[in-house]
């Protein structure tokens, strides 16, 4: 590994974005189109959901794979350099997401989680969204 390699690692983790990711904006296109007026990144709410319909009391979470450990191919792969610290990392997000979506379920709430690999099928995606909004 050439000695640039973790300075230049560490340049591209901190430019991830938390909001207004590519899969966030897909997503958002998707719900425009049966379902406009959402709230974005609601701080109020338990676990700031990405997306989040208050009167209907419906919070939709985009995940990254990786970030959040799902179980495809892409959630799966971890890192060589540093395994360690990013098993521990994505162990935490996911004991956050599960106890994020415990409360807000304790508080009245429906949460939906969509996955960065479910932008694949958009046809399916948009299933699941529309029967979760109406239910």
């Amino acid at each position: 590994m050439k000695a640039e390699d973790p300075v230049r690692r560490s340049a591209t983790m901190r430019a991830v974005k938390s909001r207004d990711t590519t899969p966030e904006l897909i997503v958002r296109a998707l719900l425009r189109r049966f379902a406009p007026f959402y709230r974005l990144h609601r701080k109020d709410l338990i676990g700031n959901p990405d997306i989040a319909y208050v009167g209907r009391k419906r919070a939709i979470f985009v995940h990254g794979c990786f970030w959040h450990g799902h179980e495809c191919a892409r959630g799966a792969r971890m890192p060589k350099a540093n395994a360690d610290y990013w098993r521990a990392k994505i162990e935490r997000n996911r004991a956050r997401d599960a106890a994020n979506a415990e409360k807000l379920r304790t508080a009245g709430w429906r949460a939906l989680t969509v996955w960065e690999c479910e932008l694949k099928d958009l046809e399916a995606l948009e299933a699941r969204l529309r029967e979760f909004l109406q239910s």
